[in-house]
């Protein structure tokens, strides 16, 4: 199989790279050249905002495409245009953000979407997302474009401080703020889990969108902490806070408490969805004990400091804002 990787270095790109190759497939990676793809794909570089950038795809066939752009969609306009007749199905990995907000919980690929235009320059993540899939449909169609709309994405090579930052903080040891309830349901996709079943799917021949995280209740953010501890042999002491406390002290979700939402819209909006055409269509995820304790080693590999994207903010509360909320 002949796999075209547009951005394959980083994170969801670097781990579908390697999926491929270790699937023994012929890859090519697209990139900028700012990181090195992994050992064995062949490289071509461009920059798809400048003109010509695609310049060295202009030439070619791959059986597959997949694309992880996530800004302005006339690049991923242009690119399937561009490939168009040369390969035979093209993925894109786009966001469960493609749909409005609020929702309720429980629904499926067919739920509200926002607008988007595959014409459209950069706007917000969300609107430049749908566009991106606009514009693999227009492309390819729907029988030949495969949309997978991930989750929360965790694991090995994460660049958006997430996992990594609640691994440092829970090997550091003490009291931990643990943002309750313990048993909140959180659902997320490892990055490796997202790989395999992405080249499955697109070599299935498999096209529309699919909803890619975990099923529902798959961990906690009980588990999530236990396998934490487990992982890093961090000596915590779990000190479960009502998100009502939490909120009033004006401690953001999500950034400040990565991973965590208090219950409610936003809640049932990215930890609510329904999987089941994605399980029907093979999906299977690891225990939250395997991706922690890999994300571990992986940044122990690196000295305990993870890469970050520079369009992403940084993650995690202050060790002076987490004493004063526990009365330390």
């Amino acid at each position: 199989m002949k796999l075209l990787m547009l951005g394959g270095t980083e994170f969801v790109g670097r781990a579908i790279t390697e999926d491929a190759l270790e699937r023994g497939w012929d890859v090519t990676v697209f990139h900028r050249g700012r990181h090195a793809p992994p050992p064995g794909a062949v490289s071509l570089h461009g920059d798809r905002l400048e003109p010509d950038g695609l310049a060295a795809l202009a030439t070619g066939e791959w059986d597959l495409v997949v694309d992880t752009w996530s800004h302005a969609p006339t690049a991923v306009r242009d690119a399937a245009r561009l490939l168009h007749g040369r390969v035979r199905h093209y993925t894109y990995i786009s966001s469960r953000s493609v749909y409005t907000y609020p929702s309720p919980a429980g629904l499926g690929e067919d739920a509200p979407l926002v607008e988007g235009s595959p014409d459209a320059e950069a706007t917000d993540y969300a609107e430049d997302k749908r566009g991106g899939e606009l514009a693999a449909l227009g492309a390819f169609g729907e029988d030949h474009a495969l949309l997978v709309r991930a989750g929360l994405i965790i694991g090995p090579y994460e660049n958006v401080g997430r996992l990594p930052w609640w691994l440092n903080r829970v090997a550091r040891g003490g009291p931990l703020l643990a943002p309750g309830p313990r048993d909140l349901a959180l659902q997320y996709i490892d990055v490796r889990d997202l790989a395999r079943w992405t080249l499955d799917a697109a070599a299935a021949g498999l096209g529309g969108p699919y909803d890619l995280v975990s099923p529902l209740g798959h961990a906690t953010m009980g588990s999530l902490l236990d396998a934490c501890a487990a992982a890093t042999g961090g000596r915590v002491e779990q000190r479960w806070t009502d998100p009502a406390v939490i909120v009033k002290a004006g401690i953001e979700p999500w950034t400040e408490l990565p991973i965590w939402l208090p219950p409610g819209e936003l809640c049932d909006y990215l930890f609510g969805a329904d999987v089941s055409k994605a399980l029907a269509a093979g999906l299977t995820c690891r225990p939250i004990e395997e991706t922690t304790a890999d994300t571990w080693a992986w940044l122990r590999s690196l000295g305990g400091v993870a890469p970050h994207r520079p369009d992403r903010p940084q993650k995690g509360i202050t060790a002076e804002r987490e004493a004063e909320l526990l009365g330390l």
